[in-house]
């Protein structure tokens, strides 16, 4: 039986931002929204109530009003959401200002800055002005390459202002798989730092800038910040500027916010690229904006005063996810850095010391954290930490076990599923609803999620792919270089002609409603025609204490496909005979011998990309013989274990 972790209480419900939201659009609609169930389905069955009412609620500001929610509302995809509006969203994240702080920066080695609401305000205004002095206006691509820094906020508030396109790298990504992404995009401005610094190591990021500035010959201009408020060097690259000359070059007149259509491009996210190259997923401001006000707000249980720390390079999509928390009134805290460095409990001090309401993070650092032996409970007190969010990769039920016995027992823990590709989850929890050990709580709200067959036949029970049957707002406007939305259609759309499917495999527990996620659908393991989700496999050795992470994939053999399971150990320990039958043996009784790998290899660390997410597409390519180019081991946390993949392939996989 799932075990349930966690149920709000009547007061913490009441608190809720949800129930704020709810009882304003009773009041406003006439409508019952005391249950859970009757609010998701009237967030369905009436959009242009739920998404228009979200707008109202929290006083979207328009230059022309909307004169309808959503026009063709059952043409999917083809839905238009916010007609007639015209907006900026610069101007609604910076509507307050005061003297409190709005953006709270630490990094590992010490360095911290903090901005102001009203200082936010005047900063964006003066880079949004020297931005148009450049020429720099709607439709122009603005760029980051940055580490999670303020200035990278900064710099997304100000290509907004006048109406450009914003996109970022971090600088943990390489050249070559950063020249990948904006090399598509032709961007004309590119934000930058002179270095960064991650474990202890400070790393000249001028060269990497140089080389980028060679490979985008569409670039007019490079901002460059110092990392740590010191003296840039004498020579920086060519076309490059220093951030406060570029902050300086115009008056200070008042200005004047660029309004665009509401199906505007507001900006361009990355999907992963670790088994092609990166697709640049285009989005509107209207879709931006309504997709961030209700998961910050009434998903995540964001308030206006809250602070909130999201661990996130800005390689993920959830570092563009911040910036909106300010429209809400609350404070962004960013941390630059390893979040285990010098310590497995820096972050956990760090909510301590700012007072931090909201911590949104991987399953990566969870298990990491596990992993390490950490305590927060015992050591830090965490008494206004409330709501905590995890995403990018599958947590297990002993990840969610961890947070309520080792982090907070009244906690309001929402694990979700969605990402780059609507910048929300498809599926997620609200602080209504209870919390189930290795379960997302359901379908977000606004979101008609269901699981299908390969038929297009709903399951309960049993393992399928994620779809959503109805339009939302965050829709994607499209792919970027793709003119007629051939490739957008095939993408999204080319399974179930009208239905979005999200490319992840996921089963609803009847019992419960939730949903246990299981890999991306790509990877799913098919032997002898089997569909067997990763995470299934996952789940099951995440109990093995002998066994610190491992990776499965599926190798074409013989017309069949088999299972290879790579297994990195706990330190100081080796994969004998003896722990490799414990393995299968725990699979087949725990899942089924369907779910016994044909091979079981050892291997010293587990490919991740920077989105925190096991690297299974890279992993599948060489197993089945591809090769890796530069700019794909470029999108990997940690590229150089490949090469153990890659001798295991040729030695051991062949036969």
């Amino acid at each position: 039986m799932t075990q349930r972790l966690w149920e709000p209480s009547a007061e913490r419900r009441a608190q809720a931002e949800l129930s704020r939201f709810a009882r304003w659009a009773e009041a406003r609609f006439g409508r019952n929204l005391q249950r859970f169930e009757t609010l998701h389905a009237w967030s369905v069955d009436f959009p242009g109530e739920f998404w228009g009412g979200i707008w109202e609620f929290y006083g979207v500001r328009q230059h022309t009003p909307h004169r309808t929610v959503v026009e063709d509302v059952h043409r999917f995809p083809g839905a238009r959401w916010f007609v007639g509006a015209r907006l900026n969203y610069a101007e609604n994240a910076l509507r307050r200002r005061d003297d409190q702080p709005a953006l709270v920066f630490h990094s590992e080695q010490g360095d911290t800055r903090t901005y102001t609401f009203q200082q936010v305000a005047s900063t964006v205004e003066a880079l949004a002005a020297s931005l148009a002095a450049e020429g720099i206006g709607p439709g122009d691509v603005v760029a980051g390459y940055l580490p999670n820094i303020p200035e990278g906020v900064l710099a997304l508030l100000a290509s907004s202002a006048v109406g450009a396109v914003w996109c970022v790298c971090g600088t943990d990504l390489g050249v070559p798989a950063t020249v990948d992404r904006l090399g598509q995009l032709d961007p004309k401005v590119l934000f930058t730092v002179d270095r960064y610094v991650y474990r202890g190591k400070v790393y000249d990021n001028l060269e990497r800038v140089a080389e980028l500035a060679k490979a985008l010959p569409s670039l007019r201009r490079i901002i460059v910040t110092p990392y740590a408020e010191e003296d840039l060097p004498p020579r920086l690259p060519e076309k490059a500027v220093p951030w406060a000359e570029f902050l300086g070059r115009t008056p200070r007149a008042p200005f004047a916010f660029r309004p665009v259509d509401a199906h505007h491009p507001h900006i361009v996210l990355f999907t992963s690229g670790v088994t092609g190259r990166p697709k640049c997923v285009i989005h509107s401001v209207a879709g931006t904006l309504s997709a961030h006000l209700k998961t910050l707000g009434l998903q995540m249980d964001t308030r206006a005063g809250d602070r909130v720390l999201f661990l996130s390079s800005p390689t993920w999509m959830v570092w563009n996810v911040q910036p909106s928390s300010l429209i809400l009134g609350a404070t962004v805290v960013l941390y630059d850095g390893a979040p285990l460095y010098p310590d497995a409990e820096v972050i956990w001090r760090l909510v301590d010391r700012e007072g931090v309401n909201l911590v949104g993070c991987g399953a990566t650092f969870l298990l990491a954290c596990m992993e390490a032996g950490v305590r927060p409970r015992r050591t830090c007190r965490l008494g206004t930490l409330r709501s905590m969010f995890q995403s990018g990769s599958a947590l297990p039920a002993e990840g969610f076990q961890y947070v309520y016995e080792h982090i907070k027992q009244d906690l309001f823990f929402n694990s979700g599923l969605g990402g780059t590709d609507v910048q929300m989850g498809i599926l997620e929890g609200t602080p209504w609803q209870p919390v189930y050990a290795g379960q997302i709580a359901g379908p977000a709200l606004g979101v008609k999620a269901n699981v299908y067959d390969e038929e297009g036949r709903p399951l309960v029970g049993e393992p399928g792919e994620l779809v959503v049957e109805r339009p939302f707002p965050s829709v994607p406007l499209g792919l970027w270089g793709d003119r007629d939305g051939e490739q957008f259609r095939a993408t999204y759309f080319g399974k179930y002609p009208g239905i979005w499917r999200h490319g992840d495999y996921v089963q609803r527990d009847p019992a419960t409603g939730g949903f246990i996620p299981l890999g991306r659908s790509d990877f799913v393991l098919k032997p002898s025609g089997v569909r067997i989700g990763p995470a299934e496999i996952y789940s099951v050795l995440a109990r093995v204490p002998e066994i610190r992470d491992c990776l499965v994939v599926g190798q074409k053999w013989k017309g069949d496909e088999r299972i290879v399971l790579f297994v990195a150990p706990r330190e100081g320990l080796r994969l004998t005979e003896e722990l490799a039958e414990r393995i299968r043996t725990r699979l087949r009784q725990e899942a089924s011998p369907r779910h016994v790998p044909a091979r079981i290899l050892e291997v010293p660390d587990i490919p991740y990309t920077l989105n925190l997410k096991r690297a299974e597409g890279a992993v599948w390519r060489i197993v089945n013989g591809g090769e890796i180019p530069p700019q794909l081991r470029g999108a990997l946390a940690n590229p150089e274990v490949l090469a153990v993949y890659e001798q295991l392939a040729r030695e051991e996989l062949s036969r």
